[in-house]
């Protein structure tokens, strides 16, 4: 008789929920400490906790879902997050950190964030063959692949158009590898009708902020962990 096959996921649990990990990322710095009963980045999630108040929140790149559970037991009744993993194995875990949890005020989408709607290459193995996990990021352009990198097309579109206009955002949450301004254009109609907190791993140009961010109020405020706050003032 075959044996079953071995699931592709490894469930773990923290304070704040259940969580299924990929097998291939459980080297990754969130996968271990999730896999050891820790919270990852629990200053962040609990600032976002503290920040939601009755409005949504915009939470890339979800990774397995390590935020949703502690993001989600904190919304206002109605609210939802908008939750965005383009990395195709990490959203099916992140899906089923959804069920496990069994939380339903979160919209979870397969799809990168940019400008506007798209197609890109997402970077899934490094040049060792060795699967990047929540590090997997959109390619940038003219980049060269190396070694045994490997990539998987996915979907780009805007947080203005995955945010309806008669919703009120409370946090813009952004952990997109570099790719942070890119996502923030796409968001510029949805900050300025909000004016949410926003969280950043990787900060814009000086030049793009003073353009964009600083007219509307907005100054770098915190750091949370690796993140930077901006709030208006």
């Amino acid at each position: 008789m075959q044996e079953p096959a071995e699931p592709d996921h490894l469930t773990a649990e923290n304070m704040y929920g259940k969580y299924a990990i990929p097998r291939s990322s459980a080297h990754r710095r969130a996968a271990r400490k999730i896999l050891a009963g820790q919270v990852y980045e629990p200053d962040t999630i609990a600032l976002i906790r503290s920040e939601c108040g009755e409005g949504d929140v915009v939470h890339a790149g979800t990774f397995f879902g390590d935020f949703l559970p502690g993001l989600s037991s904190a919304l206002a009744p109605g609210a939802r997050i908008y939750a965005f993993e383009p990395n195709p194995d990490n959203f099916e875990c992140a899906l089923k950190t959804l069920e496990l949890n069994q939380i339903d005020n979160v919209q979870l989408e397969c799809l990168g964030l940019g400008p506007g709607p798209g197609r890109s290459e997402l970077l899934t193995v490094n040049a060792d063959g060795v699967p990047r996990g929540g590090a997997s990021r959109l390619r940038w352009d003219g980049e060269e692949l190396s070694g045994q990198s490997a990539t998987v097309e996915v979907a780009i579109d805007s947080i203005d158009s995955r945010v309806p206009a008669d919703r009120t955002l409370s946090v813009l949450q952004l952990d997109v590898e570099g790719h942070e301004q890119a996502a923030l254009e796409g968001a510029l109609e949805t900050i300025r009708r909000c004016r949410p907190l926003i969280l950043l791993e990787s900060v814009p140009s000086e030049e793009w902020l003073a353009e964009h961010l600083l007219p509307l109020g907005y100054q770098a405020a915190e750091r949370v962990h690796h993140n930077t706050a901006f709030r208006v003032v």
